[in-house]
């Protein structure tokens, strides 16, 4: 019984290695979706900024504060996760 046990039992190095490169593998994918996202924030944010702007609002410079600095959280992440990792 113990030897049936024994023959069955895996090697988790080789698991562990098989994940790593298997996530590794999707950051590119991640990091490129990430930079989509934040274009497609900032493309949102200008239009509602010039909205705002166009209509005389006083706090258009918050606002467009704002949705800049989401764009550049997303593009800043998106670049240290994958230089924390090392992908």
């Amino acid at each position: 019984m113990l030897f049936a046990g024994a023959a069955l039992a895996q090697d988790g190095n080789a698991g562990i290695d098989e994940a790593t490169s298997r996530v590794s593998s999707y950051f590119a994918s991640g990091t490129n979706l990430m930079y989509a996202i934040g274009a497609i924030v900032g493309l949102v944010g200008a239009v509602k900024v010039f909205n705002k702007w166009n209509s005389g609002e006083p706090d258009t410079g918050k606002v467009a504060a704002a949705w800049f600095g989401s764009c550049v959280f997303l593009v800043v992440v998106a670049t240290v996760l994958q230089s924390f990792f090392g992908v």
